[in-house]
């Protein structure tokens, strides 16, 4: 039973594509390492972060995002250098700037999109139900 508890839990675990060889030394440069990672999109895979990906790719750019670190960049200057070479697809959480406001603005016009025809809906089914037939 404990063997099967403990199958389950690795299985429930996120696996990581990093390579045990990519971890920095320093545990603070490390966990700014991580967390950097996990905001950048991978090119190849686009729905995985580079944290998450085992394409080339994202093995490439987490190396990148070490080297940098090592040098001393902060982290904005690092998301500006990945900006500068992949655009800002490369970031799961875009500026808001005026290129990018329906994108930030699209899940509130759904919303509302869906309350005005759940209004529309009611109110209509609301009047048919609340009319009298004709005598």
């Amino acid at each position: 039973m404990a063997r099967l508890l403990i199958l389950f839990v690795l299985m429930l675990t996120p696996a990581q594509a990093l390579d045990p060889g990519e971890a920095l030394a320093d545990a603070a440069l490390e966990t700014r390492a991580r967390a950097l990672s996990q905001e950048l999109r991978c090119m190849v895979c686009q729905n995985q972060s580079i944290d998450d990906s085992d394409a080339p790719l994202a093995k490439d750019l987490r190396q990148f995002v070490r080297a940098r670190l090592l040098a001393g960049d902060s982290d904005a200057a690092i998301r500006a250098a990945v900006v500068e070479r992949y655009g800002e697809f490369a970031l799961f959480r875009p500026p808001v700037a005026p290129h990018t406001l329906a994108l930030w603005a699209m899940p509130l016009l759904i919303l509302l999109f869906g309350v005005v025809m759940a209004w529309r809906l009611v109110g209509k089914s609301a009047r048919q139900n609340t009319s009298t037939p004709l005598q």
